[in-house]
């Protein structure tokens, strides 16, 4: 039976790496795979892998393991928006860059339409694929390509600012890229994405 209501994020986390493996798998040429299989890829058990998978409602797994096509459909299903959702991006220096040009074509249902940025040399160009407006206009482009989530990559400086005007402009999801930690309303989800405390996260297990 599916989960009534939204997921744990912990639980929408492994859904998304889940499918990223699987389509890998899929690209590899395999059609099924056991929960057990998708568990030591993940290095977690199989019994959280069955877990997370009934927690979207689907049970079909037969005697040659889950039907990798099915489970793709099945999860993007459930973490997927029906119409689709439209992202922008704020601050397109190297590390925006690269974000823009890494997502690109990965998710059908999620679609990096536009970036921000206050340097004159990269404003009205077309930078990883997307054209860049400057952050002036955020509000005008949010509302006109109807931008529901935003990404923020602009220096440590500017990281309160930025998530304001996103918030003010309509923005219902912001990934901060920045090491700032943000305050944003209740209707607003956040996540923070801080290089240095990850890095530092790794360091704390592999020191001697």
């Amino acid at each position: 039976m599916a989960f009534e209501g939204k997921l744990p994020e912990k639980a929408v986390e492994r859904l998304s790496e889940y499918r990223r493996t699987l389509l890998n798998c899929l690209n590899e040429g395999k059609t099924h795979i056991y929960s057990h299989e998708l568990a030591r890829l993940h290095n977690i058990t199989a019994v959280q892998v069955r877990r997370d998978i009934m927690f979207i409602g689907y049970t079909s797994a037969q005697r040659k393991g889950y039907d990798i096509k099915d489970l793709i459909n099945a999860i993007g299903r459930v973490l997927d928006s029906d119409t689709g959702l439209n992202v922008c991006i704020v601050g397109i220096g190297n590390l925006g860059t690269a974000i823009t040009a890494y997502f690109s074509g990965k998710r059908s249902k999620l679609n990096i339409v536009a970036a921000f940025d206050v340097d004159e040399a990269k404003i009205n160009r077309i930078i990883a694929g997307v054209p860049c407006y400057h952050v002036s206009r955020m509000a005008e482009i949010i509302k006109e390509k109807d931008i529901s989530i935003g990404i923020i990559t602009v220096q440590a400086d500017y990281a309160t600012e930025t998530a304001n005007n996103l918030v003010a402009a309509g923005i219902r999801g912001i990934l901060n890229f920045t090491s700032v930690p943000l305050k944003v309303p209740d209707n607003v989800y956040l996540e923070n994405s801080d290089m240095i405390t990850l890095l530092e996260k790794v360091a704390y297990y592999v020191k001697p």
